[in-house]
């Protein structure tokens, strides 16, 4: 068992677009762990409405 690892975690959020809107979709956060203990987030993506992968760079978070 390696002291650094890397955990996958997929939550669902809103976010906004200009072509669609506001929308809510399934954000998955890919994060190096050290000793079960999150500390660097290595990538986040979401899946579309057609199941292509984006990065979520191209939406804007609204809390």
């Amino acid at each position: 068992m390696g002291l650094v690892s890397v955990k996958r975690k997929t939550k669902k959020e809103k976010r906004y677009t200009e072509q669609m809107g506001m929308f809510t979709t399934n954000v998955t956060y890919v994060k190096k762990t050290f000793m079960k203990i999150p500390f660097k987030t290595v990538h986040k993506y979401r899946e579309t409405y057609y199941g292509k992968m984006k990065d979520c760079v191209d939406c804007i978070i609204t809390a």
